[in-house]
């Protein structure tokens, strides 16, 4: 064995990644979008298999209900009130120091997600919300990127493989994303971690035949179970691209394409009493300048990554890039009014 493959001798005895196999892991690039509970999973199962570049994109920061299912982070992320991209990123470089690992703190929209994915051999799907993995459809047909879509509620789990001109994608199967509201989240449903660890793990496992070249292993269709009702099943998909699908027949990339209506965006967080409010702007904020700014109006603290301050009943986290979570409402006219009074419209 080559040295510095005695690492992964256990995955290398595996006849179907052998040292060939392992070397093409070795030369990939993975973008895993969002670093939630399949984020997670899927990150760890991959710096771990040896995947040689691995990038990590999420908006977020840890908090206590995460450590269910999250397993990259701990109590002191949560402490640290640490971005989950960058909690990863320092837990998967102690896990294997011979990969790079780079985390990203943003929100995917529109505007970035193709120099987001642009580098990437394949793209992970960790998302917590259907219309951004349209978008992240539309970005990968359009680009012909290979991505794994997969998503999990309650014991419920669903996963398949899109390789763009070879397999259905997403939007041949669900032609639209359901209205808001009406479709159970882990906020609104709870999860069970053993469901984000199969969905992951199906995801892996096809992410890893597309990068070593066997894509004749690939199960192609829908996969599907319930863990509690005890039902695992395939739900087969047409066998290639649908000719009269709207994004990989008719090349229309509506959410890709989208325009922008006004320029602050104000996203409800379903389930947590909560928004995020994006400025469409690039802006940097000077978190040192802030805290005067707020100081003998509210109760502030940061680090490096995140100002939090309290004020008139909203609990208010400011990223560098000028985003805000603002707890204490789901109506997005409030947050924005919030955004507006204490950091600047």
């Amino acid at each position: 064995m080559e040295p510095g493959l005695e690492r992964y001798s256990r995955q290398i005895l595996f006849s179907g990644v052998g040292e060939a196999g392992q070397k093409k892991l070795l030369a990939s690039r993975i973008v895993v979008i969002g670093c939630g509970a399949l984020g997670t999973v899927q990150a760890n199962a991959l710096v771990r298999s040896g995947i040689g570049d691995v990038v990590i994109v999420d908006r977020d920061y840890v908090e206590e209900n995460n450590l269910q299912r999250q397993i990259l982070f701990d109590e002191e992320d949560v402490r640290q009130k640490l971005p989950k991209a960058v909690a990863a990123e320092r837990k998967l470089k102690l896990i294997n120091s011979k990969v790079r690992v780079t985390s990203i703190v943003a929100d995917v929209n529109h505007k970035n997600i193709e120099s987001l994915v642009g580098p990437a051999d394949l793209v992970m799907d960790g998302v917590d919300n259907f219309e951004t993995r349209l978008l992240l459809n539309d970005v990968c047909v359009k680009n012909n990127k290979p991505w794994i879509y997969g998503a999990c509620i309650g014991s419920y789990g669903i996963t398949m493989p899109v390789i763009p001109g070879k397999t259905p994608c997403v939007r041949c199967v669900f032609e639209t994303a359901p209205p808001p509201g009406l479709t159970p989240t882990c906020d609104t449903a709870g999860i069970l971690s053993s469901t984000v660890n199969l969905v992951a793990s199906l995801q892996v496992a096809e992410a890893m035949k597309i990068l070593m070249g066997q894509e004749d292993k690939l199960h192609r269709d829908l996969v599907a179970f319930d863990l509690w009702a005890n039902m695992f099943k395939t739900l087969h998909v047409s066998k290639g691209p649908k000719p009269d699908c709207l994004c990989c027949g008719q090349r229309n990339f509506e959410y890709l394409d989208a325009k922008d209506e006004q320029a602050t965006f104000a996203t409800s967080l379903c389930g947590r009493n909560a928004v995020q409010v994006n400025r469409g702007e690039s802006m940097r904020v000077e978190f040192d300048s802030l805290a005067q700014r707020l100081e003998g109006v509210a109760e502030v603290s940061h680090n490096d990554f995140i100002l939090t301050f309290k004020v008139d009943g909203f609990e208010v986290s400011v990223f560098t890039d000028g985003r805000a979570i603002i707890k204490g409402s789901n109506d997005p006219a409030v947050a924005r009014s919030v955004y507006s009074k204490y950091i600047g419209s």
